[in-house]
């Protein structure tokens, strides 16, 4: 048995006097801009948006650690010799993926709409798709291949017409021959050799050699993250990614070396990931911790995934199953893992959740790669009101409004009434001046009726 003074994540007891502080340290997991990673990338930011590509090369050569980069695309010959380099049996797996994520955002794509109205109205909305977007997708600590798909498919399928993507080089220059294909496969037009915050600068302003973009998505560290939020207005953006995240409710049916895997599978992320646990069983608790202490040590990213678990996970202690549900609202998990027998029953009540994960054979690990729904989600508590990347992220609505004079002249007096009743009467007196138009036309036709009536 484990401990609690060696259990590798500390365990919490809901009620307990010490619980609801120690509860809230977890979900205020969002932490605060550093002033100076803000400044440092504001920098950035100006020096790309007035150096261009010399600025461009500059960052790539500083913060991306290059030397003797050639040209800023990846050029066809390059994607071509990827395909070639790869394990075949990668290249099928990238492309089960992306075949099925691709099946699964073609389900529901929104479309253009107009109604009609008696007296000469109607109204609607017109879709249609950015006409160019940027994908970043992020390397260092490990290759990301799915982050691409992820990120490229809906825009694909709404058929944007240039997907841009960046992404930062290896040391000699060249991008991972995963990633290179991962990104054929997905529907992605350009390719660009650059990483962090300069590369989203590159891509919100446009250099001598990058388009400028309408939308930046994708996820990255805190220089990109900040360089995002830095350019939001000037482009748009899908949000703030944060650390991986993952909540298991999981009662008696679980089995513990399965949940350990589970959360050891989103901790081995980054040491800021987050990874919890909630039950109804102690059990359940030191069992899972036991099998955490086990497993660990045969992780290749062991280092990283314990310092997430002991610095920053939790096994908390409920008193039902209705407490975890409602303990996991309060979070509003990236991910949430149901481990019961009763995980569709159980997964009624939640109501703030990124992704759900529902019994015992479907890991997080199937959503992160080739389940099919988008696995880009909203992190750090904004599940309560964000959603998965889709199709709606590449698509934008405008509406469309026609009154010919009927139905002008039936609801003209309203809209100059409430125009009044706001203080503007410009608003009121465009109405007026076209409603006085109408009533002249009106006299005049029953002028001409009573003339050839009196002939």
């Amino acid at each position: 048995m484990v401990s609690q003074s060696k259990a590798v994540l500390p365990v919490l007891q809901a009620g307990d006097a010490s619980f609801e502080t120690e509860f809230e340290k977890l979900i205020d997991r969002r932490g605060s801009q550093s002033d100076d990673v803000g400044r440092a990338v504001r920098k950035i930011i100006e020096q790309v948006r007035e150096g261009g590509d010399e600025a461009l090369r500059a960052c790539i050569r500083k913060f991306d650690g290059v030397k003797g980069l050639g040209d800023l695309e990846v050029e066809p010959e390059e994607i071509e010799a990827a395909a070639e380099a790869i394990d075949p049996a990668d290249r099928a797996a990238l492309g089960k993926a992306a075949m099925r994520v691709r099946e699964f955002h073609r389900k529901r794509i929104p479309s253009s709409w107009e109604m009609r109205e008696e007296g000469g109205g109607s109204f609607g909305h017109r879709v249609r798709a950015l006409q160019r977007v940027g994908i970043y997708v992020p390397g260092g600590k490990a290759v990301y291949p799915s982050s691409v798909i992820m990120n490229a498919i809906p825009a694909s399928v709404v058929e944007v017409p240039e997907i841009v993507m960046a992404t930062p080089p290896e040391a000699d220059g060249s991008v991972r021959a995963e990633v290179l294909v991962a990104a054929k496969v997905a529907g992605v037009h350009r390719i660009f050799k650059m990483g962090g915050a300069h590369a989203i600068a590159a891509l919100a302003y446009g250099t001598e050699s990058v388009p400028r973009v309408d939308k930046v998505v994708g996820p990255g560290n805190v220089w990109v993250a900040t360089a995002k939020t830095q350019v939001f207005g000037d482009v748009a953006i899908d949000g703030e990614a944060g650390p991986s995240e993952v909540v298991v409710i999981a009662d008696s049916s679980a089995t513990p070396s399965w949940v350990a895997a589970d959360l050891i599978s989103q901790a081995e992320h980054d040491e800021l990931a987050q990874a919890i646990l909630v039950t109804t069983t102690k059990g359940m608790a030191t069992r899972v911790n036991e099998q955490l202490a086990r497993q660990l040590p045969k992780l290749e990213r062991e280092p990283i995934a314990r310092t997430s678990l002991t610095e920053r996970g939790a096994i908390v202690i409920a008193k039902n199953v209705e407490e975890c549900v409602a303990l996991a609202n309060r979070y509003a998990p990236e991910h949430l893992m149901i481990a019961s027998d009763d995980a569709e029953a159980i997964s009624k009540g939640v109501t703030n959740a990124g992704a759900i994960f529902l019994g015992h054979y479907t890991p997080v690990a199937v959503g992160d790669y080739l389940a099919g729904p988008n696995h880009v989600l909203p992190t750090g508590g904004t599940a309560r009101f964000s959603s998965p990347l889709g199709v709606d992220d590449f698509l934008k609505r405008t509406s469309i409004t026609r009154f010919e004079a009927p139905k002008l002249r039936e609801l003209g007096l309203e809209v100059m009434r409430l125009a009044e009743m706001e203080g503007l009467g410009g608003h009121g007196h465009s109405v007026d001046l076209r409603l006085q138009k109408i009533r002249r036309a009106r006299r005049e036709r029953e002028a001409a009726r009573e003339a050839e009536l009196e002939l």
